[in-house]
């Protein structure tokens, strides 16, 4: 059984998929899983199996609390290198038979190693005083007797630590930190994650976009056989960079269908429908807007219009797959952070927003899943699409919700509302194209706010709609901060949209980051 290079079990912490992300851009390839499957791998994780190393993630629990998440014994006696992550490194001590506890001297926020051993393979290259971020109640307060402590910082004694290898005492192969190296606050957090992968764990960097085309290709025509495949495209980037992969690997055995839902941007169907046939796609338009308005017709609630475009999708593509004789295969452009965010660790979750694209479409349909980007996060998903050479009006179109602009509109949706967050949205990202602004934001988009105001146009008093700008700086989404628009450049936005745009009489900039708020409002 081959396993990932290095296996990441996650406690439930918030920063689980960073530490993916930081070994990934190693191009090394990591898998996360929950912590209770590692009963369940444990036979398989050894060197003999691929595995190179193992990382144990962070945990809003604590150790000491009464069925807190753990591992058995046996993790200590891998083959493989570890390295425990905050709640990994606690564990680690606590297992072992040292000390941990809640203590005055917490640490939330930045700190600094005031100490670790230079000549330690952890901390190669990591410079003095060099800048960590803590988030953390409980403290290793007493190491075990077979643990040496490697770094601390002013307040945290044992900030970091490795154990002592009995056959090979210069070369450790456990070690624990308390601080999270995968947050880009943690200045040189990346340099100790290289340590851990490529020197301790010694992990080949062998992953790359174009080894993942080229297997990725031979396991869907391994996997499909002579199989007719069907794909629903929405025009986003996901979805495009699965439709040439598909192309690529079964040409005209892919049946791609593009429903337009009245739910996208200015001119985007006929638009992304001429790229799309332009690639050879093997696809078919299919215009289904008034079923998609009659759907959502009284709904407010985001979680309420999202059901209904899904169930109405789900109709309208089930119809017009029907067509498609001894299709076997429904192709989804489901990535990473959905199959994790779709996992409860804890055996519950929380749903924030449902994702459209896990969970597929009815098994009545008694179609196989076929999901070939499953495993890659929305920056590795361009990569590949520059290795397909996917053209550059779709690979760096920015992020746009599977609902649409549902729910960029704020209460009920009409067809006029519509209109109007088109016209809005179009003025906006036409002007961020023209400034050269685009390509520098990872997301931007106008939000029509379920709110009236009140202005003065010419003579006249008016009563028309509030219209929000959002646009964000961000790597994956996961997390995002709000972009600096100059204050000239959003007034020119702000004057075309108000003159342009009949039913806006006020325009507004969203300077929220992500936490607390989501990106999209709804």
């Amino acid at each position: 059984m081959l396993l990932p290079q290095i296996l990441i079990f996650d406690f439930g912490s918030q920063y689980t998929q960073l530490i993916a992300r930081r070994v990934r851009e190693l191009n090394v390839y990591c898998e996360i899983y929950p912590y209770t499957h590692f009963e369940q791998l444990l036979p398989h994780i050894t060197q003999k199996n691929g595995v190179k190393g193992v990382i144990l993630s962070g945990s809003p629990c604590s150790v000491t609390q009464k069925d807190a998440p753990t591992l058995p014994q046996a993790v200590f006696g891998l083959d493989v290198a570890i390295l425990g992550v905050c709640y990994g490194a606690q564990l680690l001590t606590h297992l072992a038979g040292g000390k941990v506890q809640s203590s005055n001297k917490r640490e939330y926020g930045r700190a600094n190693l005031h100490f670790f051993q230079e000549n330690n393979p952890l901390f190669a290259g990591i410079s003095p005083n060099s800048q960590m971020w803590m988030s953390h109640g409980d403290t290793i307060t007493n190491l075990p007797q077979n643990f040496e402590k490697n770094a601390s910082t002013e307040t945290v004694e044992n900030a970091g630590f490795h154990v002592k290898n009995e056959k090979s005492p210069q070369s450790p192969n456990i070690f624990g930190v308390q601080f999270h190296p995968e947050v880009t606050h943690s200045t040189e957090g990346k340099v100790l994650i290289k340590n851990f992968v490529l020197g301790i764990a010694k992990a080949d960097a062998n992953w790359t976009s174009d080894k993942f085309v080229e297997t990725s290709i031979a396991q869907i025509k391994a996997q499909t056989q002579d199989d007719e495949v069907i794909l629903g495209l929405s025009g986003g980037v996901d979805s495009s960079v699965l439709a040439l992969l598909l192309h690529k690997a079964i040409g005209k055995k892919l049946h791609c269908i593009f429903v337009d839902n009245g739910l996208l941007r200015k001119n985007e169907f006929e638009k992304v429908m001429h790229t799309y046939q332009d690639l050879g796609l093997n696809i078919v338009g299919v215009q289904a807007k008034n079923m998609f308005y009659d759907a959502l017709a009284g709904l407010s609630d985001p979680e309420q219009k999202r059901k209904a475009i899904g169930k109405t999708f789900v109709e309208v593509f089930e119809q017009e797959a029907k067509k498609i004789k001894g299709a076997k295969w429904l192709a989804q452009g489901t990535i990473y952070p959905d199959v994790i965010e779709s996992v409860a660790i804890n055996g519950f979750s929380v749903t924030i927003k449902s994702h459209h694209n896990v969970g597929g479409l009815p098994e009545k349909m008694n179609l196989k899943i076929l999901e070939p980007l499953r495993m890659l996060f929305k920056d590795e998903v361009r990569n590949v699409g520059k290795s397909l050479h996917l053209p550059g009006n779709i690979l760096h179109r920015h992020p746009f919700p599977g609902p649409g602009l549902s729910i960029r509109i704020l209460g009920e949706i009409t067809p006029e509302k519509v209109r109007i967050l088109q016209e809005a949205d179009d003025i906006f990202i036409q002007k961020l194209h023209e400034k050269n602004l685009y390509t520098q934001i990872w997301q931007a988009g106008a939000i029509l706010l379920n709110a009236q105001s009140v202005g003065v146009m010419g003579d006249e008093r008016t009563y028309e709609n509030v219209l929000a700008l959002r646009a964000v700086h961000s790597v994956d989404g996961m997390t995002a901060d709000w972009v600096h628009i100059p204050y000239d450049i959003l007034a020119e936005i702000s004057n075309e949209i108000i003159n342009q745009v009949r039913g806006i009489n006020r325009v507004v900039y969203d300077i929220s980051s992500k936490p607390p708020a989501t990106i999209e409002w709804e």
